[in-house]
Parts: C-alpha cells; structure tokens; sequence
C-alpha cells in the first residue's frame, strides 16, 4: 500500500472520529471532546496497522530588521536575531503553543518537545517556547530556510534589477538561486525529516502508543514547502502560501507501526499567535 491509497475514505465526507454519541455529549445531543477522544486524529483512518498521531506545529519566526525590509534572508548565514518586535511576537506564539491541548486544539495533544532550524532566529523562537512548556530546544538542520546563494541580503527588486525574471523562475520551483537552493530542494530536505519524525514517533509507541506533538521552529519557504509536499502540490503553486512571522502552522502525520506516513492532514497554515 502506498502513502495515498487506502480501503476507505477518510475525508471529511467520512465523518468525525471522536464518538459524538449522547454520553460524550452536551445534553442536546452535540459534542463535546472528552479525555478519551481528546487525543486522537479529527478523522478516522482504518488501516489496522496505525500508532496514534504525530502532530507537528510549525512555528515561523518573529520579524527581524531584515523581514521588515523585506531582504532576502536565507540559511547561508546564521543571522539576523529577532529584533524587539520579533521578540514580544515569538514570546506570543510560545503561549499559542502552550495553550494547545489547554485552551485551544482539544483534540490535539500537549506539545512537549521543541525543534529548531539552525539559524539564530529561530533557534531565538524556539527557545522562547521551549522556556513555556519546559523543554530544551534541538536543533534539526532540515527545516532551515532556503540557501538564496548569491541574493542574500537582497530584495525581491534587487534581484530583478541583476537577473531579470530570475525571481520569478526561482518562485515558480523552476530553478534555485545562483550558488542556492530551489524550492522543490527545500522540499525534499523537510519532507525527509517528517519521514523520520515519523519512524521515531512510531519507535516510541512500542513503548507507550500515545498521541504526541512537537513544535518545528522553522522559516517562510520551509513552512510553505512541508506544506505543499504534505497535500501533494506541484511546487510551482507552494510560492502562494504565505505564513505570517509567528504564526502557527498544524500537520497531524498518520503512521504505521512500521514508521511510514499513511496520511497528512494539514489541520491549519498560518494561524495567528497574536
């Protein structure tokens, strides 16, 4: 069986998994999340083989001076850091994180582990996060922004004026920046990491086959790209998802007991934290 092909549908047509009968419901009849269907997928997956679900919360970094000028800011440095701005939006979104499971995203479970690009950015927002639930932050080289090469530091104008319609070629996943990355390879790279993400969620239910979420402190192209490999996207179209700075952004991976991914839903791009 393949990653997309199944006995059964499980769209949204296939209806909820949580149990909406009269005993966990309100007394008119309607739902309500209780401790039993908390944890589990908002849709049911029967495959016979699957470990509960790994839900990955993606968290772009606040703004920095950079942002705010829109410069190209890619993984070839490892600056800038948050500016005071970017540090009030990531201390934010660190309390959005806490609250799922809390105040919002009932059906998803605590987050307790935090991962973080490399750069200083976001090794900034992720610590900001790790400090609200209590957890140290990992670094995972896989999720870093793309390599612009030779247009680090420049604006979507500057390139233009020196390559021509380069920009928009390198938008459309058509070819990477001189000396950098394209889109499809930022891709490939973050798609490899959900894979293992995966592997290791289902190696950890051999011992407790629970429902788990980790925060991914991660960057626009990066965010933009896991989801559009995640919904099976032509690359060209992954330019168009925009994930605000600190905003959040919710995959639930369905896995195998043997670690491959049945399913990704993408519960929400760009939530806002503010």
């Amino acid at each position: 069986m393949t990653e997309h092909e199944h006995e059964h549908d499980t769209g949204p047509d296939a209806g909820p998994e949580y149990d909406d009968t009269a005993e966990d419901g309100r007394p008119d009849g309607s739902s309500t999340a209780t401790p039993r269907t908390r944890d589990r997928s908002l849709f049911s997956v029967e495959d016979g083989d699957l470990v509960s679900p790994l839900t990955l919360v993606l968290v772009r970094h606040g703004v920095t001076d950079m942002t705010l000028t829109h410069a190209l800011s890619g993984s070839a440095v490892a600056g800038p850091a948050l500016n005071s701005q970017g540090r009030i939006q990531v201390a934010k979104a660190a309390d959005a994180v806490y609250g799922i499971g809390r105040r919002s995203w009932d059906r998803v479970p605590h987050v307790t582990r935090v991962l973080a690009s490399p750069m200083t950015r976001t090794q900034e927002t992720g610590a900001a996060i790790g400090r609200r639930i209590g957890a140290h932050v990992e670094t995972e080289p896989r999720v870093r922004e793309i390599d612009f090469g030779a247009w680090e530091g420049l604006t979507s104008d500057d390139v233009a004026q020196r390559d021509g319609d380069a920009i928009h070629r390198w938008r459309f996943g058509e070819i990477p920046a001189p000396g950098g990355e394209s889109i499809p390879d930022v891709g490939a790279r973050f798609d490899e990491f959900l894979r293992d993400a995966a592997r290791e969620h289902a190696a950890l239910c051999e011992r407790e086959d629970v429902a788990r979420a980790w925060a991914v402190a991660s960057h626009a192209v990066a965010i933009k790209s896991a989801v559009g490999i995640s919904l099976a996207m032509d690359s060209a179209h992954w330019g168009s998802i925009w994930p605000q700075p600190a905003s959040m952004t919710i995959l639930q991976l369905r896995v195998r007991g043997d670690g491959q991914i049945v399913e990704r839903h993408v519960l929400c791009v760009g939530a806002p934290t503010g």
